[in-house]
C-alpha cells in the first residue's frame, strides 16, 4: 500500500516515499526500491525502511527517499515524462519463487 507518491504523480527530487507493506517484504527492516525512466533504465536506487516491528505478517509503515536527476527535459517528447517506482520484496534467499514487486507509474517534472 503506497501512500506517497500516488500513481501518475509528477515527481521531483528528492522523492519522498511512504506507505505500508507486510513484514515479509523487509529483511533487516529494509526493502529495495528503484526509479526507472520510460525505457526501464534505472536512474535511482535505494531502500525504504520499516517504521516498526518488521518481523510480522501484518502491515508495517515504511518511509524512504530517492535523489535523482530528472530524465525529462524541455522539448523532449511527452512519452519521456513517464517512469515508474518499483518497490521490491527483499529476498535474501535469492530463490525466484520468493521474488515480488509493485510498480507505481509516475511522471517526471522538467
Amino acid at each position: 500500500k503506497v501512500s506517497s507518491p500516488a500513481g501518475m504523480s509528477v515527481v521531483t527530487s528528492p522523492l519522498q516515499l511512504s506507505g505500508q507493506a507486510r513484514g515479509g517484504w523487509f529483511f533487516e527492516a529494509v526493502a529495495p526500491v528503484s526509479l526507472v525512466n520510460w525505457d526501464g533504465l534505472i536512474i535511482a536506487e535505494g531502500y525504504v525502511t520499516a517504521q516498526g516491528e518488521w518481523m510480522t505478517p501484518e502491515f508495517v509503515p515504511f518511509t524512504g527517499s530517492l535523489e535523482f536527476t530528472s530524465p525529462y527535459k524541455a522539448g523532449d517528447p511527452d512519452f519521456m515524462k513517464r517512469g515508474a517506482i518499483i518497490f521490491k520484496k527483499d529476498n535474501p534467499s535469492g530463490l525466484p519463487e520468493n521474488d515480488d514487486a509493485l510498480e507505481i507509474p509516475i511522471l517526471f517534472a522538467q
